[in-house]
């Protein structure tokens, strides 16, 4: 049987604004399936790495391969783009658009795709996230809740014009900062929900306690740029690692001072 290839693989990656350095020779791989959650306090660098998994933005050095292929282009200039589903700290729902529109926009660049079965496919990952008959309703129509939902629709979507043969990768920023504890369990049921509906990779940023050990099998300790720690998700529960010990319980005194975060 062959071998699939990483889902994301990164040799020395760097980007830097200037004279700062954000993020410093990082290498990870992430496997086909696996759940990694990248932590760390805020400014840490850990959004930018989404940012360049998606193709939003070019390292200033290192490589990244994405399903094997090095990528070297911003997503945009790339004629066959790797099945990227990046799921913003905010919704980023269009408010001119339906949410119809929203979350078929992909399929609509396809010109052999009915609007019938645009549609249907709308309606079924509208439906996987628990909403129903909000088709044609504008994102101001919504709570704030159920705007969180229809951005898990839209990442369910699959873009009918990449490769059909690999996984997609689905990224997600901060999906539950600023809830309350309730709300986070339902946002973090549904990240598992659209990883195994997907049949995906993921990778979460965040510094909420329950969403990293709820929606990951793997973490990444990010601080000045540089990965501190690496692990399994009960490791990372287990372990007296200074940066780990220090970020798990908020202590002030530890190598992640202040003044730096």
């Amino acid at each position: 049987m062959k071998k699939s290839k990483p889902a994301v693989e990164t040799k020395n990656l760097s980007i830097g604004w200037g004279e700062v350095n954000v993020l410093n020779k990082l290498n990870f791989i992430l496997n086909e399936g696996e759940k990694l959650a990248i932590v760390g306090p805020s400014g840490s660098g850990k959004s930018t790495i989404l940012k360049i998994l998606a193709g939003l933005i070019l390292p200033t050095n290192g490589e990244l391969k994405i399903f094997g292929e090095k990528q070297t282009y911003l997503r945009l200039d790339q004629n066959n783009p790797p099945d990227v589903r990046l799921v913003f700290q905010n919704p980023a729902l269009l408010g001119s658009l339906t949410i119809e529109e929203n979350v078929g926009f992909l399929l609509k660049r396809n010109k052999n795709l009915s609007k019938e079965f645009i549609h249907e496919k709308v309606n079924e990952c509208l439906a996987d996230v628990g909403l129903f008959n909000v088709e044609n309703k504008l994102p101001n129509e919504l709570s704030g809740g159920m705007q969180k939902r229809v951005s898990f629709a839209r990442a369910l979507i699959t873009d009918q014009t990449l490769n059909a043969n690999t996984k997609p990768l689905l990224l997600f920023d901060e999906p539950t900062a600023g809830l309350d504890p309730i709300a986070s369990s339902r946002i973090e049921d549904l990240i598992n929900k659209t990883n195994d509906k997907a049949n995906g990779s993921s990778i979460v940023v965040s510094h909420v306690l329950s969403t990293i050990e709820r929606t990951s099998d793997k973490v990444l300790m990010l601080y000045g740029g540089k990965f501190r720690w690496a692990g399994s998700i009960n490791e990372f529960k287990k372990s007296n690692d200074p940066y780990v010990f220090q970020f798990r319980y908020g202590k002030l005194d530890g190598p992640m001072q202040p003044k730096d975060i």
